[in-house]
């Protein structure tokens, strides 16, 4: 769960997204707008990278502001056009990663199996094409154990074929730890993918639940 207070981000003065006190509940969203209308803004923002006036707090009453590094330890994000170190194999990345989220040993070998990723990960991430560094963006989020996944159009540059699996990752990290995802997307809710999400409909400077 994200609670969110007097969010507001302005550009040069200029009014981007504002919300006054909105709570995104446990479970899985689906953020849309069109192309321009804040969805990364609003979720770098969540994500502690982009600065913005107000607060994000998650249980048990961790907020951004007051306890940024505990607040990041548990809110992971994937860019929607993810861009690594060109020197660094997807080996090492993952590496780093997991020191830094604090993950279990071998958390990654699932989600790396199932995306088929085994044979390019020793790889410099230089020799990656868009669609391997999207998958290779969303097995980072999965690491650590997150409270709050944020995904910034996660379908965007995947294969047909790793539609349904990345499905069956979220729908089984809410299932077994009861994260919450936040996806965004300019499409309409995918229903067939994820049957019990809820869309979050986002217009430039406000917000509108579609519960």
């Amino acid at each position: 769960m994200l609670t969110i207070h007097n969010f507001h981000k302005a550009y040069h003065g200029h009014t981007v997204l504002r919300l006054d006190e909105f709570t995104i509940d446990s479970g899985i969203h689906w953020l849309r707008g069109h192309n321009g209308s804040g969805k990364s803004t609003f979720l770098k923002a969540l994500a502690g990278i982009l600065s913005f006036e107000g607060d994000v707090t998650i249980p048990p009453a961790i907020s951004l502001k007051k306890h940024p590094t505990a607040y990041r330890s548990a809110v992971n994000f994937a860019e929607a056009e993810p861009v690594f170190p060109d020197f660094l194999t997807g080996t090492e990345l993952i590496r780093l990663f997991k020191s830094a989220k604090n993950a279990p040993a071998w958390q990654e070998e699932p989600y790396v199996e199932s995306m088929g990723m085994t044979g390019y990960l020793p790889d410099r991430i230089s020799t990656y094409s868009s669609g391997m560094l999207k998958k290779l963006s969303l097995v980072l989020a999965f690491l650590g154990r997150p409270a709050c996944i944020l995904l910034d159009e996660p379908l965007t540059t995947l294969d047909a074929e790793s539609l349904p699996i990345l499905s069956a990752w979220i729908a089984g990290q809410h299932q077994q730890a009861g994260t919450t995802f936040l996806l965004s997307s300019h499409q309409p809710v995918e229903g067939e993918l994820l049957p019990n999400v809820r869309e979050i409909l986002v217009a430039q400077a406000t917000l509108h639940h579609l519960a």
